[in-house]
């Protein structure tokens, strides 16, 4: 131990401290200022900075014995509070740019640096900052970041004032369609709201610390679990194996009934088999980390390694053994069979087009929070589980069975207050499974974090998918048949891997009034990272390959791309490739919308253009549905309390994309018609124990199936309420009249008969669509191969505006998640893609500053007060815009994401462009 004096936000203190702890750990744990967060620790992400004597430094990467005496450290909490807001926290809220919130205090704390030293930057100069002091978020795109500070700097020199930055109030008290701010959003820009890491830190005496053994190869049989040396180390209270599982000791993956897989395919703690590289083995229960990891290295675990099909290609070859024994490596296929056959139009097409090898590969999500988890037993003796999860009511039902537990009656799950982002990858359990049978086995309160080197190689990925497609199509340019192959790398589990499989049927060639189709998808079992939910899910590999061939389409014909798309796109008498009618026909509308934008870049580039740096320009579109398959519904309660408020309770998941907005305003637009006002609105969300099933939060189907439930549930409070003069009773008054003061509202898509897709891959799957148009405009340096995204723009319909900000942000976040999904994003090397940094995270100079988003307004008819869902559509296909745009500047055509430098340099020194992966072909099923 060493003693060290230092100033934190103003008091000087003296510490006592392990030299080689850093100042994260001390600042969090010793002092509980948890406002400073610990995301990647390893000085790649920013969420830890703080100051020390003027500087930004990463708090994650600074030993205590480094720290000069004296040091004068600021926080977040040194920045200001939820009573007293620096000027940058309160241009953090007007604008927007805290989303999950979790990189807001590493964001807020250098850019006060920045401004101490600079009163009055540039947006470049913003830039540049955040790029040298490596700040991350993977929410916002950067440019409501840029924007707060912008405005932050405005103020500190008097230019405007706080009510400028403030909301006012419209006069008619409406907030939906405004940008009133999140009611998350001061927690989040200081520091004072809890994520997962901060509560860990405030688990009462007992608690236990866990650890994993995790799989260090990919495959293989388990021949023994030797713990024995393990629970003699120091602080060890139990290894936990899957011994010590009361129940199946699997997850339930819900799979349809004609998916050949194991919906129990997935242990909790392998027993028999590795499956994956980080498969969970063990669990060590300890009094600290510290000791708790030293046990694991002690975990004798003895395996018979096997052969490892890292990609789907290598698990179909004929002579690869079942990975899990007596289930086909194919296990799933989905047929797609529209219109008349295929093959006799294609052989009279005036033209015909094909590619295969496209492919869009294992995209990981990168939240800059790492996966977190608690379990305990309450008073009743019910456990409970604490987590990111943002389905729980879904995931206390896939767990359950295997814990031997009852979903909502001895089990209960619920979301930590702050949640740092997910992006889908938590649509599926991860590690609430592993707490909860750690607190089962012990019988103690247990907490369980990952560091990012086990975020990234534990958790979910984006699913690749290998496709083989090709457009038959008149002289005129009318698409008249499609037919379309494709295969799913879904990793060992095979949970949701048939509706991931589907959503190539529903959105290859989507968009285009196709009236003839056939395709065939399979769901592919490897031994690579497992297939979870990602934003957009399905629809970033599909809209790739089809709007990647509509490109190739319109260079054959002679017809512009934007043109041949408008050609195409849905008219009424169209219908999506499953057969439904779409419910608005935003399409055209959109392109219209865009086609000034796409002459002026066009225009621009061939000004602009040089040999060393050739700028180019690329289209394509994109739709997301809004909900689950078929039927979809969610359930919510209003209730008058005894104060006047009104309480509206559902689980509406947050992370990070503004769920406790869309509950307040839709809730409200209901409401006000009583005189309530936002803040006489009481939330009470994502608790098992407290609110109903709102379903789970992904799909962009929250805003569609969850507000439609409000809705119901306010107006049902409004009605019972409402006297005979139009004016409506107190809560004294309802009392006294005998008069219910709580509503359970309820909304399904049966109401707009959607029905789940056949096997044929008809159906009306989805009540709400999304659609938009992408616009994107590149400059590709000759010399190097390397790609820079300077503009993107998005024509959007997304129906009526519920709010602005949320929304513009959702927009732009999803963006620059196509941007990294083009050019830098990877998880496919176990060995090399093992940090943020190295698998690709797009930092601020990734990212262009210039986004632009144009609306297109078309009220739904299923929506509440119009509106449609957000999440999923930006992310639906920028990245085959970006494609198509390098192919515009340079003639390179990319077949294989990401397109990193070396791909588009050996495309133009006419080598062959490198593939790791090969294409499939006649997939046995």
């Amino acid at each position: 131990m060493i003693k060290k004096k230092v100033n934190i936000n103003g008091a000087s203190m003296t510490l006592l401290v392990d030299p080689e702890a850093t100042l994260a750990e001390v600042i969090r744990g010793q002092l509980h200022l948890t406002g400073t967060k610990i995301g990647c620790g390893k000085a790649q992400c920013g969420a830890c900075s703080v100051i020390m004597n003027g500087k930004v430094i990463f708090s994650c990467a600074t030993k205590m014995k480094r720290v000069p005496d004296e040091a004068l450290i600021t926080t977040i909490e040194g920045i200001g509070t939820p009573n007293n807001l620096h000027a940058l926290q309160l241009a953090w809220v007007k604008h927007g740019a805290a989303q999950c919130g979790f990189c807001a205090p590493g964001f807020i704390v250098s850019a006060r640096v920045l401004l101490d030293e600079n009163p009055n930057p540039t947006r470049e100069e913003v830039r540049d900052w955040f790029q040298k002091h490596k700040n991350v978020c993977r929410c916002t795109g950067y440019k409501p970041i840029v924007d707060a500070v912008m405005d932050a700097a405005r103020l500190m020199r008097g230019e405007i004032s706080v009510r400028d930055l403030g909301f006012e109030m419209p006069g008619d008290g409406k907030i939906l369609g405004t940008d009133y701010p999140r009611p998350s959003a001061i927690g989040k820009v200081t520091g004072t709201i809890d994520y997962g890491a901060d509560l860990g830190l405030k688990m009462p005496p007992g608690t236990l610390q866990l650890k994993l053994v995790q799989a260090q190869v990919s495959h293989a049989r388990i021949l023994s679990i030797d713990t024995s040396e393990a629970e003699k180390m120091p602080g060890v209270y139990k290894v936990v194996t899957h011994k010590d599982i009361k129940g199946r000791n699997r997850i339930n993956g819900l799979n349809f009934p004609s998916n050949k897989g194991d919906s129990y395919d997935r242990p909790i703690l392998c027993d028999e088999k590795v499956f994956q590289f980080g498969d969970a083995i063990a669990i060590v229960c300890a009094d600290t980390e510290a000791h708790a990891q030293a046990a694991v290295e002690k975990v004798k675990v003895e395996l018979e390694v096997l052969p490892a099909y890292m990609s789907a290609p290598a698990a179909m070859e004929p002579d690869a053994m079942e990975i899990h024994p007596g289930t086909p490596n194919v296990y799933y296929r989905q047929l797609l069979e529209k219109g008349e056959d295929t093959g006799p139009l294609m052989e009279k097409a005036d033209v015909v087009v094909s590619m295969e090898d496209l492919y869009v590969g294992r995209q990981p999500h990168l939240p800059v929070e790492p996966d977190v988890a608690a379990a305990y037993y309450d008073e009743n003796g019910n456990l409970q589980i604490l987590s990111k999860s943002i389905g729980l009511d879904l995931h206390a039902l896939m767990i359950a069975e295997g814990l031997g537990l009852e979903a909502g009656k001895n089990l209960f799950l619920s979301q930590f207050p702050g949640v740092g982002g997910t992006f889908g990858y938590k649509f599926s359990p991860t590690i609430e499974a592993l707490v909860g049978a750690a607190c089962m086995a012990t019988g103690r309160p247990v907490f369980l974090k990952f560091d990012y080197y086990q975020q990234i190689i534990y958790t979910g990925k984006r699913s690749p998918f290998f496709i083989d497609l090709k457009f038959g199509a008149r002289k005129d340019g009318k698409i008249i048949a499609m037919e379309s192959n494709w295969a799913v790398d879904h990793g060992p589990y095979s949970e949701f891997g048939d509706l991931l499989t589907l959503r190539g049927a529903q959105f290859i060639g989507a968009g285009y009034g196709i009236p003839n189709i056939r395709g065939a998808g399979y769901t592919v079992c490897t031994n690579h990272a497992w297939g979870s939910a990602f934003r957009a899910y399905g629809s970033p590999q599909s809209f790739f390959a089809s709007e990647t061939l509509m490109d190739v389409l319109a260079e054959k014909l002679g017809i512009d791309p934007l043109e041949l798309r408008y050609i195409n796109v849905y008219r009424p008498g169209d219908t999506t490739p499953t057969g439904q009618e779409p419910e608005v026909y935003s399409l055209p509308q959109l392109i219209d919308a865009i086609r000034p934008r796409y002459r002026a870049a066009l225009e621009k580039a061939r000004k602009l253009s040089t040999p060393e740096k050739k700028r180019g320009v690329g289209v394509s579109i994109g739709i997301y549905g809004c909900g689950l398959d078929g039927v979809d519904g969610a359930e919510v309660w209003a209730e008058l309390l005894p104060d006047g408020r009104v309480q509206v309770s559902t689980n509406w998941q947050d992370h990070g994309q503004g769920a406790d907005m869309g509950l307040l305003a839709t809730s409200h637009e209901v409401l006000r018609k009583m005189g309530i006002r936002p803040e006489q609105i009481k939330l009470v969300m994502n608790d098992m124990n407290l609110a109903p099933a709102g379903g789970p939060a992904g799909g962009s189907r929250s805003q569609v199936v969850v507000g439609n439930a409000v809705v119901n549930a306010c107006e049902q409070l409004l009605n019972a309420l409402r006297k005979a003069d139009g004016t409506y009773m107190t809560y004294d008054e309802a009392l006294a009249k005998g008069i219910p003061l709580k509503y359970t509202g309820k909304w399904s898509t049966a109401v707009a008969n959607c029905t789940a897709c056949d096997e044929k891959g008809q159906g009306s799957p989805f009540a709400v669509y999304m659609y938009g148009v992408f616009l994107a405009e590149v400059e590709v340096d000759t010399t190097t191969g390397k790609v820079r995204v300077v503009k993107m723009t998005l024509a959007a319909d997304v129906g009526e505006v519920v709010n602005r900000t949320v929304l513009d942000g959702q927009i732009y976040g999803g963006l620059a998640q196509g941007i990294g999904l083009a050019l830098s994003e990877d998880f496919e090397d176990l060995k090399k893609h093992t940090s943020m940094a190295a698998c690709g995270i797009p930092y601020i100079k990734d990212i262009p500053d210039d986004l632009e988003i144009i609306y297109v307004n078309n009220k739904r008819k299923h929506g509440p007060f119009g509106a449609a869902g957000v999440g999923e559509l930006p992310l639906t296909s920028p990245h085959a815009a970006i494609c198509n745009a390098i192919y515009n500047a340079c003639g390179v055509r990319i077949t294989q994401l990401p397109a990193t430098p070396e791909k588009v340099l050996a495309g133009l020194q006419g080598r062959e462009i490198p593939v790791v992966r090969r294409p499939i072909k006649n997939p046995a099923y």
